[in-house]
């Protein structure tokens, strides 16, 4: 049953039972399938908090958030729904991971093991054991109602210094890699951080007061800001933390990079022309092969070309491979086109992988041995100079989409994506605007695989699942449709910032299916959305 605040008659206690079930299941949940026991092994705030137990505050926070939000009660019944969620979640909580310990259910469930519980449990058993998880939950989610009733500024800045905070400790590495060129010398991290990993209460003090000032600052320039403005701050970013920190930051940095590139491909079919491509990642092994076939010094290559003589032949052969699967599909449209698209990417994974491909492509034993872009006859062989190249061909890239988002052929394809059937009245060739949209796609979904093939040094049929479609998709969705900072955006949430924290990559997709999720709840049009998207949103 979906629960909606905006439910009329209906008693305060009704609101309390159902939100402080959900809340109770979702914490027992985590405890469940070991993400509280995963991420119970960093620290957040000294040795006090760890990430585990800090998830588990979070989901009864929200619960008494959400209570509170609900209008169609009086003031008063909002703080008893909120209180009530709580308690009841603390309650259920408490009452299920008890039977647990009792019923000795590890056999069935890996994670309900004994000190994991134990942990949950916060150390205590049986009726001391509700109590406390009871109160708990109560006094979490009245905070969490308390400062949903806050001014939107007070709000604002109070969850801005709490990111600030999450950010500081699991980020560790990054900014003590960062700031300690800036600062020059490590002198300072045992001020900040305690030895495993969280930040100590002066760390935490500061974490506050930075994001305090984000949002001073965001309240002081927010009106005179501009989109040019932040684009250039990010472009900055992007330019000096790869510079600043170490040879791993460049790395992820680099990735994020090669899906921008891809999401720039798919943001054109996609985000402008209304295109749902599924198997958007064969332009992407195009690419990839061509430069393979083209470079390599592999049996199996048909020349020993340099990177940049590849490169513009790869694209091209992205471009037609485009060509020639946007032909037969184009005359579909919606979820038919979807499944077409989906179908034409399994179908070159299959050839990809198939022993009648092999002694072409190399089969499953793909191809190796290609070499590094050279420049002025240096070999990039650092992952800060392969970010660099990434970087520069992900901007000149940008502003070819920006170009044709903002051109006559932008312009048709908007208006296919908003209503084909007006846009065909008006005289627009839909298939001939679909197929240009389809193409340019490809062409740069080209480029972002003749880059993954030489930054790696070999390719193979593993590295090009469907998968990388969905990703794609997703952080399109997560950054903003239509939107070219959105795509940057977008990539290094869903794709970066896994990265940085490896130890929970079992994890993975369960934190993209929370981010999308939350995004669609809370902010449909994206993170950075384009601007008409941000007008109508």
């Amino acid at each position: 049953m979906s629960i909606s605040p905006g439910q009329s008659g209906s008693p305060w206690w009704h609101l309390a039972l159902k939100a402080g079930a959900v809340c109770g299941f979702t914490g027992v949940y985590i405890v469940g399938v070991g993400v509280f026991s995963a991420f119970g092994a960093r620290s957040v705030l000294a040795h006090a908090v760890s990430l585990g137990q800090l998830l588990l505050l979070a989901v009864a926070f929200t619960g008494g958030w959400y209570a509170v939000s609900n209008r169609q009660l009086k003031p008063f019944e909002r703080w008893l729904a909120s209180a009530g969620t709580g308690l009841l979640a603390g309650l259920s909580y408490a009452a299920v991971l008890l039977m647990a310990r009792s019923a000795n259910v590890q056999g069935l469930f890996v994670a309900f093991n004994q000190p994991t519980l134990s942990a949950a449990l916060l150390g205590q058993s049986g009726a001391g054991a509700i109590a406390a998880l009871a109160g708990l939950a109560s006094v979490t989610a009245l905070a969490g109602a308390a400062i949903r009733q806050c001014p939107s500024t007070v709000r604002r800045t109070i969850l801005a210094a709490a990111v600030a905070v999450l950010f500081g400790a699991l980020l560790r590495d990054l900014w003590v890699s960062l700031f300690s060129t800036l600062l020059r010398g490590r002198w300072w991290v045992s001020t900040i951080y305690v030895s495993s990993g969280g930040l100590t209460w002066v760390g935490a003090g500061i974490a506050v007061l930075a994001g305090v000032a984000w949002q001073i600052a965001h309240y002081l320039i927010g009106q005179r800001r501009t989109p040019m403005i932040d684009v250039v701050i990010l472009m900055v970013a992007a330019l000096l933390v790869p510079f600043l920190t170490n040879a791993f930051v460049a790395q992820v940095m680099l990735l994020v990079g090669l899906y921008a590139l891809m999401g720039m491909g798919l943001n054109i079919e996609l985000g402008l022309a209304g295109l749902l491509d599924l198997g958007f990642v064969a332009f992407f092994a195009i690419g990839a092969y061509a430069t393979a076939l083209l470079t390599s010094d592999s049996p199996l290559a048909l020349a020993h070309l340099s990177f940049w003589e590849a490169l513009p032949i790869a694209t091209l052969c992205a471009a037609a491979g485009g060509f020639i699967f946007g032909l037969p599909v184009l005359r579909v449209r919606g979820d038919y086109l979807a499944l077409a698209t989906l179908g034409l990417g399994e179908i070159v994974r299959i050839i990809v992988v198939s022993d009648m491909a092999a002694p072409a492509i190399g089969g499953a034993q793909g191809i190796v041995g290609i070499p590094r872009p050279k420049l002025i006859d240096h070999p990039m062989v650092s992952q800060l100079s392969l970010y660099y190249l990434t970087f520069a061909l992900a901007c000149l890239v940008a502003f070819a989409a920006w170009r044709l988002q903002h051109s006559p052929v932008g312009r048709a394809w908007t208006a296919a994506r908003d209503d084909e059937d007006v846009a065909a009245t008006l005289g627009l060739d839909l298939v001939r605007s679909k197929l240009r949209a389809y193409v340019l796609g490809a062409a740069f979904a080209g480029v972002a695989g003749a880059l993954f093939a030489t930054t790696l040094g070999s390719v193979f049929p593993q590295s090009l699942r469907l998968d990388v479609s969905i990703n794609v998709l997703a952080l399109l969705v997560i950054g903003g449709l239509g939107s070219l900072p959105g795509v940057f955006v977008g990539s290094l949430i869903l794709i970066g910032l896994p990265e940085f924290l490896r130890e929970f990559g079992e994890y993975r997709y369960l934190f993209y299916g929370f981010v999308l999720i939350l995004v669609m709840r809370v902010r449909p049009q994206g993170l950075w959305p384009a601007p008409l998207s941000a007008r109508h949103g």
